[in-house]
């Protein structure tokens, strides 16, 4: 399994308040350590990863996280869809995770 977190710089050149959110929740509930790449979505430059990879996987909002399992990518934009994602399909292999 690969995930991909991607996270937004707004125009003013600060991370989107979601992000950071759902970057300390990651932190906090010991799934950082799962994201195998991080990718910036920059508002100031249309052709950053980030934005190519939301309009390739036709998210709109961010952050958001792409989970790739054995060629199948599945996107999540919501964080605790996320979550229960990766609860059901690792166990096992992480601690348990608390919804």
């Amino acid at each position: 399994m690969h995930i991909t977190f991607v996270k937004k710089i707004l125009a003013n050149g600060e991370l989107c308040k979601k992000c950071r959110e759902v970057s300390d929740r990651l932190d906090s509930e010991g799934l950082i350590e799962l994201i195998n790449h991080i990718a910036i979505a920059d508002e100031r430059d249309a052709e950053s990863e980030g934005m190519r990879l939301a309009k390739q996987y036709q998210v709109e909002r961010a952050p958001f996280f792409l989970v790739d399992q054995s060629g199948t990518i599945e996107a999540f934009d919501v964080y605790f869809k996320f979550k229960k994602f990766i609860r059901d399909n690792t166990v096992g292999t992480i601690e348990p995770v608390a919804i």
